[in-house]
């Protein structure tokens, strides 16, 4: 008891709190499926009448709220429940029935609950798509309306939502059945009946049915229907309706005819009657519809909105291609417009809307003269010196037209006045640059284009049909680059093309661009050499594909293939610009730095690590010569930095291509060695001498390296003669073991080495560097003597640097060392030839 008390406590509260918005539906049905779950459970097998009755309620109402929701699978049990108590209760009133009149009245009240119980059967079946359950819970139901009367208007009107959902659902079929059910329940109680108003609309929907369901077929029965629900009830849908079945049907003119009168004796709408006459001219019945059109101003004289049949008339005309009669009609409302039978602003922004259609079907068709004259009648609504967007897009739209007439003067003028009318749109801006184009006027078409390039940077301050949205300034710039390319105007077409690169999203379409860009920028170097666009490239456009690149990595579209074959594009013309400008050395390192990073993108195979190392190489050598030619020390510092920077990349890049197969005789690793040897030398780099560890441990060290590291040793601000010294000894050494010695190269390498070991313009020779001389002056008058190569100058030379020698040790009183030093030159003396009279 206590348990179905609660029950009950909480049916009432699910009530009263889904009344005051509390709970919504479904948490609704969920707390009527507890407490009615409970109450059933309490019930036992034999329960009182009176918690039969709850039972009864409470599943019923269960079972509603579980289809209201739209979870009628979940209705189904409840329903069940309620007829299985329904039942039980039937039974329980007929035993204590004392007689006939007792059973009848017991009877009428199961009845209604039976009949409700089925009704909402019907419902939950039509909701599962059970087609044939609804029909048989429905046709329970109209056979127990003489009994119950009072709910043939409920069970009318169920009928007619099933036909609702089904029509919905496209269930033509089921839907017709319902419609007809509802209608034929409709009629079994006038008393009771949903009146004819509802029976009307019931037969409209019923008449749709069959005309969307198969109108060739059901037409017959569609007709039946629409004239039926006329009769009940006439409403302008319903005469709109048979018109539109008619037409369908084939009816000659004279039938339609017949029914389009017949909506003439009655009261119907502008709108209703406009409808018709689009209904009609639509389905080509021309006569009937411009005869309809024409008595409805008669009609409707009094309306402010008269100026929409005229409309209706023009827009027609111009469907059926009757020019002539529709500018008739259109002067009509401008002779009308101003004098005082103006149209409603609506209509007259449909008339521009239907004379600006007209015009651009001209202007597709090049029939550019006929648009002016469309555009013209557009033109005569507005006031002289009105301001309004529209009219600036019009005067562009002619604009358009003049320039095609190639009437410049009138272009112009447009322009100017859209100027006017709206001077910060993208589109007034790029009709003065098509103007600015066709005059040549290549300064105010690069003024034009700046301004649209900033334009197109800001969001668009209104909203119209032609506003811009983020395509169109993107759109109109390379509509303006591809104008200026056709009238081979280069300098427009660059400034066009470098707005639109920076705004491009599409990295197919940016590259594109960037390469149409590099194209004509270098065409424009070819032929004027100059300077600024040189560097624009540099900084700007080869800039910006690098950065696409990068960004490309994020765009699904565009495939790593893809990349690569743009990065390789990029890359070969930044190498191809470098070796272009060898005359100008810093240009030529950008290049080549550029064509290295843009290499970066490509697939790291041979050939791109080798382009790699070849522009990271010579990209050093240009700092290494520009250094040698600054005086200013910070610069040159900054140089010789630069070039350490690009060697260590270098490097790296060298140790990962020796593994790909056999480079003995590429020179890389010895212009590593003297590139870094050089540029640390003049740095004064205090790591120079364990670079150099490692050099004289190298086994195949070549003599001409050695010799280039030792006059590398010497250059300034480079000073490091003991490493200048080591270099030329250990070259003087291979010299030597050279099968044939070459006198010529051997004589360069001592000449080098006795000088920076015996400096001109000492004071004081010491001792120990005076033996270390003597025998490099010994070597040489070996080799002297044992060939004729070893050149007469050089022979010359040694000979007054030793007879010289001999003379300052004489001068500083160090006679037995001058003597051996003047016999020293002597000696070389008797090896001259020619020269031998002038010295002997």
């Amino acid at each position: 008891t206590q348990v179905e008390e609660d029950a009950v406590s909480l049916w009432n509260w699910a009530v009263t709190k889904h009344t005051s918005s509390v709970v919504n539906d479904e948490q609704r049905a969920k707390l009527r499926f507890v407490a009615c779950r409970l109450v059933c459970l309490c019930g036992g097998s034999d329960p009182p009448e009176g918690t039969i009755r709850r039972q009864i309620l409470m599943a019923m109402k269960t079972g509603k709220s579980w289809i209201d929701i739209g979870k009628a699978d979940t209705a189904d049990g409840f329903l069940e429940i309620a007829m299985s108590s329904i039942e039980k209760l039937y039974a329980e009133l007929l035993k204590g029935s004392s007689g006939e009149a007792d059973i009848d009245v017991h009877k009428a009240d199961v009845e209604k609950n039976v009949f409700k119980v089925l009704s909402y059967q019907a419902e939950s079946a039509v909701a599962q798509g059970d087609f044939q359950k609804a029909v048989m819970c429905v046709q329970r139901c109209k056979d127990m309306l003489m009994k119950l009367p009072k709910e043939t208007c409920y069970l009318s009107i169920l009928c007619y939502n099933f036909g609702v959902e089904t029509y919905e659902w496209k269930r033509y079929e089921q839907s017709s059945f319902w419609l007809s059910q509802s209608y034929d329940i409709g009629r079994m109680d006038r008393k009771y009946s949903v009146g004819k108003e509802m029976q009307a609309k019931v037969l409209r929907l019923l008449a749709t049915a069959y005309f969307e369901w198969d109108c060739n077929l059901y037409l017959d029965k569609a007709l039946k229907a629409i004239n039926l629900a006329n009769q009940e009830n006439l409403h302008p849908a319903g005469l709109f309706l048979k018109v539109k079945i008619i037409l369908k049907s084939g009816a000659s003119d004279e039938d339609i005819n017949s029914a389009v009168a017949e909506l003439l004796h009655h009261e119907m709408s502008l709108d209703f009657c406009l409808n018709t006459a689009k209904l009609l001219l639509e389905h080509g019945r021309e006569s009937v519809g411009f005869d309809f059109l024409k008595y409805l101003p008669e009609r409707f004289e009094s309306s402010p909105d008269l100026g929409r049949i005229t409309l209706l008339h023009i827009e027609f005309l111009l469907q059926n291609e009757r020019e002539l009669l529709a500018k008739q009609k259109v002067e009509e409302i401008i002779v009308g417009h101003y004098t005082g039978k103006q149209l409603l602003p609506e209509a007259l922004n449909r008339l521009h809307i239907i004379l600006w259609d007209r015009a651009a079907k001209h202007y597709e068709a090049k029939s550019y003269s006929e648009a002016l004259h469309w555009y013209n009648y557009s033109v005569s609504f507005y006031t002289p010196g009105q301001i309004d967007q529209n009219l600036a897009k019009l005067q562009r739209n002619m604009a358009s037209c003049y320039l095609h007439l190639k009437q410049l003067d009138k272009a112009k003028e447009a322009a100017k006045e859209a100027e006017r009318c709206d001077p910060n749109s993208i589109f007034t801006k790029f009709s003065v640059y098509k103007v600015a184009v066709m005059e040549k006027d290549a300064d105010k078409a690069v003024e034009a284009v700046i301004e649209m390039g900033k334009l197109a940077e800001k969001p668009c301050q209104h909203e119209d049909e032609l506003r811009a949205d983020e395509d169109t300034g993107t759109n109109l710039l390379s509509l303006a680059a591809q104008i200026a390319l056709e009238s081979e105007q280069q300098v427009v077409a660059i400034k066009a093309l470098e707005y639109l690169s920076e705004r491009l999203q599409d990295c197919q379409r940016a590259f594109a661009t960037l390469k149409c860009l590099v194209r004509l920028m270098l065409s424009k170097i070819m032929a004027e050499d100059e300077e600024k666009s040189v560097t624009h490239i540099l900084n700007n456009t080869f800039s910006a594909a690098q950065k696409k690149l990068a960004e490309s990595f994020t765009e699904e579209k565009f495939t790593g293939d893809m990349r690569i074959l743009e990065a390789h594009w990029f890359r070969k013309v930044a190498w191809n610009l470098a070796v272009q400008f060898r005359g100008c050395p810093e240009k030529m390192r950008d290049f080549f730095l550029l064509s290295f990073k843009l290499a970066q993108f490509c697939p790291s195979d041979k050939a791109v690590l080798i382009a790699q190392k070849t522009c990271l190489l010579m990209a050093a050598a240009i700092d290494l010569e520009m250094g040698r030619q600054h005086v200013i020390p910070s610069e040159q510092t900054q140089l010789l930095t630069q070039a350490l920077q690009h060697l260590q990349a270098c490097k790296e890049i060298w140790k990962v291509l020796k593994l790909t197969g056999d480079f003995a005789k590429d020179p890389t690793d010895t212009l590593l060695l003297l590139y870094e040897f050089e540029a640390r030398s003049k740095l004064n780099d205090p790591t120079l001498h364990n670079l150099m560890e490692s050099v004289w441990e190298q086994p195949q060290i070549e003599v001409k390296t050695l010799e280039i590291i030792a006059s590398l040793a010497m250059e300034s601000p480079a000073r490091y003669p003991a490493l200048c010294k080591k270099a030329l000894k250990s070259a003087l050494n291979l010299h030597r073991k050279q099968a044939v010695i070459d006198a010529v190269k051997f004589s360069k390498c001592v000449h080098s080495l006795i000088n920076v070991s015996l400096p001109t313009g000492l004071t004081d020779l010491d001792a120990c560097v005076l033996q270390e001389v003597w025998y490099y002056f010994e070597d040489a008058l070996s080799i002297v003597s044992s060939t004729d190569a070893y050149p007469e100058m050089e022979i010359l030379w040694l000979m007054t640097r030793a007879w010289n020698t001999g003379i300052f040790l004489y001068t500083v009183g160090r006679y037995k060392e001058a003597e051996q030093w003047c016999g020293l030159g002597m000696r070389f003396l008797n090896h001259l030839g020619s020269l031998k009279k002038s010295y002997e």
